[in-house]
Formats: C-alpha cells, structure tokens, sequence
C-alpha cells in the first residue's frame, strides 16, 4: 500500500520521530510525507532516507490558501490508500482535505494526553474542539498513542468506537548500551565515572515543567548529594533567560549542563546514570523509552502512560512534587551503590522496552489497522 503522512511539522518532538522511524522501518508499504509547515529535523532525515517529502511551508497555527491548494494536489498527485494524519492540526487539515478529496481510509493520530488552557495555545484549543465535531466523519480510526490519552479524548467527545490505541515503538539496533560511548561524554563532560549523572532530554516548554526538576535538585543540593545534571533539548542552554533565572534561584548551576538540542540522543542516554521527567503533561514520553533501551533506568513523574512505559523498572511520583522527585531521584542513587542490583535493573529496563515497545510490534499494530478497514465499509 500507499500510506501518505500528513503532520503539522517535522521539528524535534515525540510525534516526528515515531512517523520517522514508522516510514524508515517499514519494508512492506511505500510512505509518503506532507508537512504542514517546513522541513524542520525530520524532514532532512526522511529525504536522506529516500522518503518523498513535500513542505507546503504554511505559517505556525495558520492556515495559507497556497498550503491547502498544494495539498490537494499532493493528495491527487500520490493516490494513497491511506491518509495517516498526524496531531492536531494534521488531523483538521489533512483528514479535512483528504475527505473532500474523496478519500474514506483516513486515520488520525493522537500524541498528546490534554490541553493545558494556560499553556496550550488558543488555536490549537479551537482545532481540538472542532476536530470533535469532525471525528464521526472524517476518520475511519483514530490511533491514539497512549491509554491515557485515548480516555481523555473519549470524554472531549471524540468518536468512542474509533479509537485504537498502538504505543510509541523504538529502534533497540540505535537505542543500545555503549560502554565507549558512556565513557566518551562523561569524559568530554568531565564527569567521573563515579559520580552520578542525572539527566532530562526535553525542550523547554512549560508542560516539561523543568522548574520542577530545578526544585527537586536544589533540594539533593541541600541535603549533601554529589552530582551532575545534563539538561538537553531545545531552548536548554544559558541564553534562556527563565531558565538561568530558575537555576540560581536554587543555587545549583555548577551542578547543572546546560547542553542545548543535540543530534547524538543515544550517546546521551548512555551517559546517564539517571533520566528524569518532571513533566505535568505527556501522552507517551518517547524519551523514558529511549533511555530505558540504552539500559539507564528512570525517574518519572505520574503523566500520560509513563508508569506503564517504565514499569517494575524504575520510580513513578507525582506531578507537581519537588519533594517526591527528589526522594525518588535520592533512592535511585542509594541503589547505585549496590552494583548487582544496579546491574539488574538497567538489564531490566531494556528487557521492557524490547519485549513491549519494539518497532516491530508497532509497525505489526499499525499495519493490522491499516489493512483491517481499508476495505471495510465506512
């Protein structure tokens, strides 16, 4: 078959890099890929991988008349047997204009849990309520990535009998222990094997709720603790204002690296000792699973199905609790110094992720509903 892609863009984020690694990995169906807006990360890399690639270069959260016009065209071009949109704006317009072009096997794409009202933006909070009222029309299924996320969309009022929930899935050939490369960062970092390195992969962003995190450490800070804290991601460098400003109000930054987005994600994670998430908000955060399969356990907070990703394998506390984050961050540590059980639980955490969240399994998921309704009267 013919799947065409329809995402908002191919920026750094958790939807991207599963649609990257769907299209990549699948031998079986031909991908084609819209985006809403611009090239971004992604899109280079879909190119690089032979992937068709078309960026109608629309403005963020606006519509542009040359956008739409040139998807329709795009979508008479291909022909596909599938629109697989993507996110929010990706669904609205891409499932929109798939279906008055005449196309019925169309399957939108959840990634996100909520909408926050004081951190979401208007438009976007708009684009939500109206793809309610599209929902018993223009899809044929509506794949959520998380549990979580499907409940809470069911009771926003989007169509109950079309969800299908198919988790994120993960490369375990790129994401993978690596001794030199541990070794390699620390020592380009200045980190001493010894001392514990936490770490957060996140752009800044308020449901990232770094804040949290910065509290939390302030606190280990407090209470005697030795270590390291690698903050990576977009916007996570010294000229973010706010950023810096929250820092030293916890007097923690010759604690901190300040590292910035970097293409090297595996590496990083084997350079943790530890990931943390701090976030009040996530759908299914890609990241604990990409540590987990590097064999670096994790610290998460309570949010979309991030208990279900780590499982037995790591710690889960509240949103909005420095003070719970900090306690699970300083048990994580105390483990550390018993090496058996150490060891067994990074085996453990990979184990999870490979039994549970392969890419395989999830192309497996994706093709079955693909290939289930295709044919299957609207």
């Amino acid at each position: 078959m013919k799947i065409l892609h329809v995402i908002t863009g191919l920026n750094d984020g958790g939807a991207e890099a599963v649609l990257f690694r769907i299209c990549t990995n699948d031998k079986r169906n031909k991908h084609v890929v819209i985006s809403l807006m611009d090239k971004g990360k992604y899109g280079r890399l879909l190119q690089d991988s032979g992937i068709i690639t078309y960026c109608l270069n629309m403005p963020r959260r606006r519509l542009s008349f040359e956008g739409v016009t040139s998807l329709w065209k795009y979508l008479k071009k291909e022909r596909p047997d599938v629109v697989q949109t993507w996110m929010y704006h990706g669904n609205f317009v891409g499932g929109l204009i798939a279906r008055l072009a005449g196309y019925k096997e169309i399957f939108w794409g959840i990634h996100n849990s909520n909408l926050e009202v004081e951190s979401s933006a208007k438009t976007t909070i708009l684009i939500s309520k109206l793809c309610v009222l599209l929902s018993t029309w223009v899809p044929k299924r509506i794949i959520s990535c998380s549990k979580k996320s499907a409940e809470i969309h069911k009771q926003m009022g989007y169509c109950k009998n079309k969800f299908a929930v198919i988790p994120n899935g993960y490369d375990l050939d790129q994401f993978s222990p690596n001794s030199e490369a541990r070794l390699r960062f620390r020592d380009k970092w200045k980190i001493p094997d010894h001392l514990p390195l936490l770490g957060m992969v996140a752009r800044f962003d308020s449901q990232k709720d770094h804040a949290n995190l910065i509290k939390a450490l302030g606190m280990l800070k407090k209470s005697g603790r030795e270590f390291r804290c690698a903050l990576v991601g977009t916007g996570m460098n010294s000229s973010n204002v706010e950023l810096v400003a929250t820092i030293q109000e916890e007097d923690i930054e010759n604690r901190l690296l300040l590292l910035g987005r970097r293409p090297d994600i595996p590496e990083v994670m084997n350079a943790l000792d530890i990931h943390v998430l701090s976030s009040y908000g996530e759908a299914f955060p890609n990241v604990l699973a990409e540590a987990m399969s590097c064999g670096t356990p994790c610290v998460t907070t309570d949010v979309g199905d991030a208990a279900l990703i780590v499982g037995e394998t790591g710690w889960v506390v509240p949103p909005r609790d420095s003070m719970a984050l900090a306690q699970a961050i300083d048990g994580a540590m105390n483990e550390m110094k018993d090496s058996p059980k150490w060891s067994q639980r990074k085996i453990s955490a990979r184990k999870r992720i490979s039994n549970n969240f392969h890419i395989e399994q999830v192309l497996e998921a994706y093709n079955k509903e693909w290939n289930t309704n295709i044919y299957s009267p609207q």
